[in-house]
């Protein structure tokens, strides 16, 4: 009887992960499996964020068994449903991760049953035609005594057979910030030899740092989805929690999210906000319009300016186009040395884009109206005769040089057209500010300036793009002010920031990886605790390869191990000081089994 529910379990294990293979083929399927009523089956893809990412390197996609919440059928229907297999999220509710463990010697049970799947000697079960399945990892309870929360199992191949399997064991500790808790190196590469029967071990590190918190500028970025962070790794670690040698590899991490009060490039940002609601209005027909100023108006302030050019015209007024340009540039960075040196030097604003300083601050659509009235009444009679940059393609900047000549079409100020004219004189500017910085700056080539500042995409898709020089500006400036990067880091960062952008939509999520060594950023971490700090043990080559993988980390690496910490660790304090940092301690074993 035992034998036959076994084969039964068998061959719908079996079933299940194959239809559930194929079912991937075109794409992650959307719901998860039912296994005998008290297992869930998902397929993680490739592109898809891995639940053991923090533990395991590998690329492809996997199955995630975890406990099916929907467990009330006796012994004798799961037997009955052996072979069924229905969407699970058809019957189960959501739940938190740490209500969706299985118990680890179920999870034992099912990692038995995927290595007979695999095993290409069990062809008394039945098997035929025996096909490499996705690598399976099942979340665990950790209510075992070295508190296992993961094990998995990953097919080892040789020219599309199955040798082996790899199995894996994710158990973790803490916190705690006792590092008497912590092993001896030599004591790990000691266990190691002896469970792998291993004469000769290699170690490599691993240690992340975050340099924001590192660098001291809580109050610039602080509290907001940015983090500026640093991977390193190196070979031949000598003790735990060593501090990384200068002759290591370094990865400068960054994601940056923009509109942060505190940020230097905050002004610019909101000047960014009032061009997406022009844009959105433009396309919705509703626009929101900011809030009236405290100061002056956006009528007197267009007023005022409309007067000092009648005046310059009349020679009555010596205009400096320059030190008034450099006053309004003042009132979008008017912050740090860093902002200030990045568009101190233009000073060069035309006609259009010192009205739209005036007219960013327009409250409502009827004030919109009548600023540019005044403007093109000016412009009918001769009043002014404005200087705009060559190749403005405004609308406003035609019937500009149109007024050179003493002729002007006839401009119906109503519907949509004054807000299309005020988003492209917007357009127009911010397009001139970003790409004064990365290529007046030369932290750029040209390779992609056309694609930024293109005319030849609608109004929408330019805004988007303007929305992309912003995101990369805001980190080059974070990179220059925060962490003293020079012009030769800036480059490749700069480089590496625009291939993306012409490739992908704005994603302020996106982690921007740059190459470093390591002491270009040391100062910023020599003295601080890790986030991360981990080495690898690891003995054989190729296929025969296995490691022993032990980690701290201020984090929990497994999600569902947080919701009940009764067997954790609990140690907030060490000899009575709160300051040391709290780590979870986190143990990756490997063993082999090989069917060849």
């Amino acid at each position: 009887m035992a034998a036959e529910r076994r084969r039964r379990a068998f061959g719908g294990l079996s079933g299940l992960l194959l239809r559930i293979r194929e079912e991937g083929k075109d794409g992650v399927p959307e719901h998860p499996y039912l296994y005998q009523t008290d297992v869930e089956i998902s397929l993680v893809g490739s592109s898809c964020k891995s639940p053991v990412e923090k533990f395991w390197n590998g690329s492809s996609a996997m199955y995630i068994l975890q406990k099916a919440t929907h467990n009330e059928e006796s012994d004798s229907m799961e037997e009955s449903r052996a072979d069924d297999a229905v969407y699970a999220s058809e019957v189960l509710p959501k739940e938190s991760p740490g209500a969706l463990a299985l118990s680890v010697a179920r999870a034992k049970q099912l990692i038995s049953l995927y290595t007979m799947v695999q095993n290409p000697n069990m062809t008394h079960l039945g098997m035929s035609d025996l096909v490499v399945l996705p690598p399976l990892w099942a979340r665990c309870d950790g209510s075992d005594p070295q508190h296992t929360f993961w094990i998995g199992a990953e097919p080892l191949k040789a020219a599309n057979k199955v040798t082996g399997l790899n199995i894996y064991t994710v158990s973790c500790d803490g916190p705690t910030a006792d590092k008497t808790r912590f092993p001896n190196l030599e004591e790990l590469k000691r266990e190691h030899k002896i469970r792998h029967h291993s004469s000769a071990v290699t170690t490599k590190g691993f240690a992340q740092y975050e340099l924001i918190a590192a660098a001291a500028i809580e109050d610039t970025i602080a509290e907001s989805g940015s983090s500026i962070y640093v991977d390193i790794t190196w070979n031949g670690v000598e003790k735990i929690l060593e501090t990384p040698p200068l002759i290591s590899a370094a990865t400068l991490n960054i994601a940056l999210e923009s509109g942060d009060p505190r940020s230097p490039v905050f002004p610019l940002y909101q000047e960014l906000q009032f061009l997406l609601a022009l844009a959105e209005g433009l396309k919705t027909g509703v626009t929101e319009w900011p809030e009236p100023s405290e100061s002056e108006s956006a009528l007197k302030l267009v007023q005022e300016f409309l007067t000092d050019l009648k005046k310059k015209l009349e020679g009555d007024y010596i205009f400096e186009i320059k030190n008034e340009a450099e006053k309004i540039k003042c009132d979008t960075a008017a912050v740090d040395s860093c902002i200030k040196s990045i568009f101190g030097e233009r000073g060069d604003l035309d006609f259009t884009e010192q009205l739209w300083c005036k007219m960013k601050s327009v409250s409502s659509y009827q004030e919109l109206i009548d600023c540019f009235a005044l403007v093109l009444k000016s412009l009918e009679r001769g009043e002014i005769q404005p200087w705009i940059h060559q190749g403005s393609s405004s609308f406003l900047s035609q019937l500009i040089q149109q007024s050179y000549h003493g002729k002007m079409e006839d401009v119906s100020l109503r519907d949509i057209t004054p807000i299309q004219m005020l988003l492209e004189v917007g357009l127009e500017k911010m397009k001139k500010d970003y790409i004064s910085f990365f290529i007046g700056k030369r932290r750029s080539s040209l390779l992609f300036q056309d694609y930024f500042i293109s005319t030849s995409v609608d109004l929408q898709e330019q805004v988007h793009r303007v929305q992309k020089l912003h995101h990369m500006l805001e980190i080059m400036v974070s990179c220059t002010g925060l962490l003293q990067f020079r012009h030769e880091n800036l480059f490749p960062l700069t480089q590496i920031c625009m291939k993306y952008y012409k490739e992908n939509p704005l994603n302020e999520k996106h982690v921007f990886q740059l190459p470093i060594r390591p002491a270009l950023v040391k100062k910023f971490y020599q003295d601080d605790n890790p986030e991360v700090w981990k080495v690898e043990i690891s003995s054989g080559h190729g296929q025969k390869e296995v490691k022993t993988t032990w980690q701290v980390s201020t984090n929990a690496p497994v999600e569902h191990g947080t919701s009940n910490t009764s067997g954790f660790l609990s140690d907030s304090t060490v000899n009575g000081s709160s300051e040391e940092r709290l780590y979870f301690i986190t143990m990756t074993q490997c063993s082999q089994v090989q069917f060849t």
